[in-house]
């Protein structure tokens, strides 16, 4: 976790102030962050379905993840009050509007990886 107001923090703030890609990549950047809400694109998952699709993330990193991406409104976290507890994902409608976008990343990938 960076500083609030160190150097690194404050630019970071500016150019995603300034440049609407850099926000956009900082919402759905990094490594797992796409395969996720590409999942979600197709519906409603259990944690554990969402878990389970992905290969190699660990625990830890799924769950700072959908941390990041619930706080930057782009999924929803539905917890029912069920014993064992069952919680929800799902994509807001702010995550369904990045639907073409992660189609066309998809398709470009799948296009230009060896």
């Amino acid at each position: 976790m960076r500083k609030e107001n160190s150097t690194n923090t404050l630019n970071k703030q500016q150019i995603d102030k300034d440049c609407g890609m850099s926000y956009t990549l900082n919402a759905i950047g990094g490594r797992w962050k796409p395969a996720i809400m590409f999942r979600l694109t197709r519906g409603k998952l259990r944690y554990s379905e969402l878990r389970d699709s992905i290969p190699n993330v660990t625990e830890r990193m799924l769950v700072l993840q959908l941390r990041e991406l619930e706080k930057d409104g782009l999924i929803k976290r539905i917890v029912y009050a069920e014993v064992p507890p069952r919680v929800e994902y799902e994509l807001t409608a702010k995550g369904n509007s990045l639907r073409p976008i992660l189609r066309s990343l998809s398709d470009w990938g799948i296009k230009n990886r060896d």
